[in-house]
C-alpha cells in the first residue's frame, strides 16, 4: 500500500509538471527542435555520461573502502548502472540509490550500504552547489531577481545541510533525547546508518569531494553537448551557474524525472535566449542520454539475474 501511494506521488509530480511545461511550450516547436538535433553530440553526450558513471562509481568505492576494503571498484560500476536502469525507466517507490544500498548489501553491512550511497550523493551535491554558487555571480546579469533568489538560496541552504550532516556532532547533539529509531546516537538504524556516513572519515571524504569537482566539470560539458545537439548556444560558465537547480529537480518524486527535469530546464535556460521550447528541448535530449545509459544498466541487470536462475538450476 505505502508503495502505491509513492508510486501516486511519482505520477502526479511527473504529470503535474507536464502540465505546466506544455502551458509554456510549443510541443510542435520542441518536438521541431529534437527532430533536428545533431546525434554526434547527442552521442558523444551518452559517451560521456558512461563515463561519469564510472567516475561516480570511483567515488563511491572511495568512501566505502574505509569500512569494507573487500568491495571490488568493478562491482560499484555495474551497481551504478543497475541503479540507472531503475532510476530512469521504473515508476517504483525503490529509486536507483535505495537499489545500489539493496545490492550491496549482499556484499557488506548494510549500514555501510546505505551509508556510502548517501555520502556519495551528498558529496557530489556539495560540490555541485559550491560550483554553481561561485559562478553564480558572474551570471547574475542575464537571470531574473526571483530566478537568482531560487538558484542562491538552494545552493547555499544545500551547503548549510552538507556541512551539518559531515560536521556529525551538532546533529548527534540535537537528535539525542528523541526515541531511538529517530537519534543520530546510541544504536538505532538510523544511528548505525549515521555512524556509516560520518565513519569513512575526512580524508576519504575529501578525496570524494575533489572526484566530485571532477565529475561536475563532465555533467556540465554533457548540458553542453545536449544544447550544442538543438542549436542551443549556452556558455560553460552559465551551466555552471544554473545545473545544480536542474540536479536538485533531479530529486524530487517523479517518473524517471520527466516533465521536471523538462520544466525547470525551460525556467533556467530561456534567460540565456534559447527560448522555451529550444530550452525544454535541452533538458528531453538530457534525459534520452541518461535512458541510454539506463538502457545499458538493465541488460546488466536481466544478465544478472538470467546468469542467477541458471545457476540456480544447475546446483538443483
Amino acid at each position: 500500500m505505502k508503495h502505491s501511494w509513492v508510486n501516486l506521488v511519482r505520477l502526479i509530480v511527473s504529470a503535474a509538471a507536464l502540465a505546466l511545461l506544455f502551458a509554456t511550450i510549443s510541443l510542435e516547436e520542441t518536438l521541431s527542435a529534437l527532430r533536428q538535433a545533431d546525434l554526434r553530440y547527442l552521442l558523444a553526450a551518452l559517451a560521456l555520461y558512461s563515463a561519469g558513471l564510472f567516475v561516480r562509481s570511483w567515488r563511491w568505492w572511495i568512501l566505502i573502502r574505509e569500512l569494507d576494503p573487500s568491495v571490488a571498484y568493478r562491482r560499484l560500476v555495474r551497481l551504478y548502472y543497475i541503479g540507472q536502469f531503475f532510476s530512469i525507466f521504473l515508476p517504483s517507490a525503490i529509486g536507483g540509490d535505495a537499489v545500489r544500498a539493496l545490492e550491496l548489501t549482499q556484499d557488506t553491512d548494510s549500514s555501510a550500504a546505505v551509508g556510502t550511497v548517501l555520502l556519495d550523493r551528498l558529496t557530489g551535491l556539495i560540490v555541485l552547489f559550491a560550483v554553481g554558487l561561485a559562478a553564480l555571480p558572474f551570471e547574475a546579469a542575464r537571470l531574473d531577481s526571483l530566478l537568482l533568489i531560487v538558484l542562491g538560496g538552494v545552493m547555499a541552504g544545500g551547503l548549510v545541510v552538507g556541512a551539518l550532516i559531515l560536521e556529525a556532532g551538532l546533529l548527534r547533539r540535537i537528535t539525542r533525547r528523541l526515541p531511538g529509531a529517530l537519534s543520530l546516537s546510541g544504536e538505532g538504524t538510523l544511528a548505525r546508518v549515521y555512524a556509516a556516513v560520518t565513519g569513512c572519515g575526512w580524508p576519504a571524504v575529501r578525496t570524494a569531494l575533489v572526484v566530485s569537482l571532477g565529475y561536475n566539470v563532465v555533467n556540465v560539458v554533457i548540458f553542453w553537448l545536449c544544447a550544442q545537439a538543438v542549436g542551443a548556444g549556452l556558455g560553460l560558465g552559465y551551466l555552471l551557474a544554473v545545473t545544480p537547480l536542474v540536479g536538485v529537480a533531479g530529486l524530487l518524486p517523479s517518473i524517471g524525472g520527466w516533465g521536471v527535469r523538462e520544466l525547470v530546464s525551460t525556467a533556467v535556460f530561456s534567460p540565456a535566449g534559447t527560448g522555451p521550447n529550444v530550452a525544454a528541448a535541452i533538458g528531453v535530449a538530457v534525459g534520452l542520454v541518461a535512458l541510454g545509459a539506463g538502457l545499458v544498466g538493465g541488460a546488466l541487470y536481466l544478465f544478472g539475474a538470467a546468469r542467477g536462475l541458471l545457476g540456480g538450476g544447475a546446483r538443483r
